[in-house]
């Protein structure tokens, strides 16, 4: 099997995607500290619960810093393949074409952990709202009854 320029190219909407989505995240991820800075701030009550966000949230934007530079990387070895596709250099190209891929499922793999560390730390917020509640069903039971009204 000979690769030809279209076979990196096939990853190109891929990476580029994926870029766009973790840029997303980490946009998010930075209001997201703004808003627990401002909050750190102003609210000395609740700054053990905003030290344990921080320390959740320093974990994430390590691993979306990660994620971002290796689909980067694997963009950048496409590219590179392509180039030695065209100096007709079969071998290298192979192997080039598959570190990329390498990286390109390492960034995903590390995107599946971030988002179960994001998730986690979402059940943590809601067992706190429900703890306060006092009753575990109070938010499962709104967000039935605001569904059923919309549909």
């Amino acid at each position: 099997m000979e690769i030809t320029f279209t076979t990196p190219a096939l990853l190109f909407p891929a990476i580029t995607f994926l870029m766009l989505v973790y840029g997303n995240r980490f946009l998010a991820l930075s209001n997201l500290i703004r808003s627990l800075h401002d909050r750190y701030n102003k609210e000395e009550e609740s700054r053990p619960s905003i030290i344990r966000q921080i320390k959740n949230l320093r974990t994430r934007l390590t691993m979306i810093r990660l994620m971002q530079a290796l689909a980067v990387f694997s963009f950048l070895i496409c590219l590179i393949c392509m180039y030695v596709i065209f100096r007709n250099h079969q071998s290298y190209a192979y192997l080039l074409f598959a570190i990329s891929m390498v990286c390109l499922m390492t960034s995903m793999v590390i995107s599946i952990l971030e988002i179960q560390i994001s998730t986690r730390a979402l059940e943590h917020e809601l067992s706190d709202m429900e703890d306060e509640l006092g009753n575990s069903n109070v938010i499962v039971d709104y967000l039935k009854t605001t569904f059923d009204k919309e549909h």
